[in-house]
């Protein structure tokens, strides 16, 4: 009796397993074009902000790294199919979570908008949900989700981070380079090519974010670039299609565009403000001044901000030692002084604003134009941040 109970009950289970397999979402399924690479899907779908839904590509295609996608082949995305309900989002996917609910109708409407969907999930019953959103470590779909593996913001060159130490683990840094979009910023000529603030100041955040990443920081560029990754040319193109964090486009209009900067800082600052987490804000900026101006780089804090004060003091004073070490001969100008601008005013964690340089000026344009130069300007603000964290 024992043994038909045994065997019955195991037959039961089976049964109940594979109900549940046949059951689960499946996941939704790509056609590869000509000319289609990986780094362009995750970012066309969307998914491109959270490290593990690349990873995740990889693992459901058995695929590697540096595997190219075959034209004709059907390839499972990180997204799941999910049966609409007709009721709501949260009983469609077995969540009580409303912010989860609320972000995958975000991303349906989303795709629906950008034709990605044929139809609305509302009329065809079907809803896709990123693995990021339920699967990631930090179970956020606005952090960064590894300080490791795969960052195709970086370009696929860089996109590989293997980190150095967690040194800067317990900081959030947002990087803002200045510009963007319908703005370039300040411009040159140089050798007959024209060059903006923009395209220079944001080559050097990516630089220095990954920087960041690489000490276990958690990093948010809050302008990005969906193709312009780190460049290794001294002439970099101008584009106008940055976006504002996450993906908003960015207006013409100063005072709008940065409100909406702080805007994004100051959202994501709330979700880490009980976390003990400590978080830093630093927009990036190149000057024009006259041609024959040469300009150091040099730093702004609010008035009121003691510690905003004492960040971009260790910057400057490591800046300078770096210049004394590797340029004895040429000396360093750059100073630290207090401005009320909007940026260091309104955005909510302590926040140290760099200029970089004169744009006009020929010798300030090596700082810029030569690739090594925008390495070391990362690499030394990087030595700093690592001072300030001590």
């Amino acid at each position: 009796m024992v043994k038909q109970f045994l065997k019955y009950s195991l037959l039961l289970f089976a049964l109940i397993a594979i109900t549940a397999v046949d059951n689960a979402p499946a996941h939704l399924k790509y056609v590869a074009q000509a000319g289609d690479g990986i780094y362009a899907i995750m970012r066309k779908y969307q998914l491109d902000q959270a490290n593990c839904n690349l990873q995740y590509f990889f693992k459901i295609n058995d695929l590697h790294n540096d595997d190219a996608l075959q034209k004709n082949q059907v390839y499972q995305l990180p997204i799941t199919v999910h049966t609409f309900d007709g009721k709501s989002i949260r009983s469609s996917v077995n969540t009580e979570n409303l912010k989860l609910a609320t972000a995958i109708q975000d991303y349906n409407d989303q795709m629906f908008k950008n034709g990605l969907k044929n139809e609305d999930f509302r009329k065809n019953k079907e809803l896709w949900v990123p693995y990021s959103y339920t699967n990631c470590e930090l179970k956020s779909i606005d952090k960064p989700v590894l300080t490791q593996g795969q960052f195709p913001i970086f370009g696929e060159k860089y996109a590989d981070i293997d980190p150095i130490d967690n040194a800067l683990k317990d900081h959030v840094f947002y990087i803002i380079s200045g510009h963007g979009g319908p703005d370039p910023g300040a411009m040159a000529t140089i050798n007959g090519k024209e060059v903006s603030e923009d395209e220079y100041a944001y080559d050097i955040c990516l630089r220095l974010a990954r920087n960041l990443l690489e000490h276990g920081a958690i990093a948010y560029l809050i302008i990005r670039d969906p193709n312009d990754g780190i460049r290794d040319e001294p002439f970099l193109e101008c584009d106008n299609d940055e976006t504002c964090w996450k993906d908003e486009a960015i207006p013409l209009n100063q005072n709008q565009r940065l409100k909406q900067r702080a805007k994004a800082v100051n959202a994501l600052y709330a979700e880490y403000k009980n976390q003990g987490k400590k978080q830093l804000c630093i927009p990036i900026h190149i000057d024009s001044r006259n041609e024959e101006t040469r300009v150091d780089m040099f730093f702004y804090h609010h008035p009121k901000s003691t510690t905003g004060k004492a960040v971009a003091e260790t910057l400057r004073k490591t800046i300078k030692d770096k210049y004394d070490y590797y340029n004895p001969w040429r000396g360093y100008n750059g100073d630290v002084s207090s401005r009320d601008l909007f940026m260091l005013r309104e955005t909510h964690p302590t926040t140290v604003y760099l200029e970089l340089g004169n744009i006009q000026n020929p010798k300030d344009q090596d700082r810029f134009t030569i690739v090594s130069n925008r390495q070391a300007i990362a690499d030394w603000l990087t030595d700093g941040l690592l001072e300030v964290a001590n």
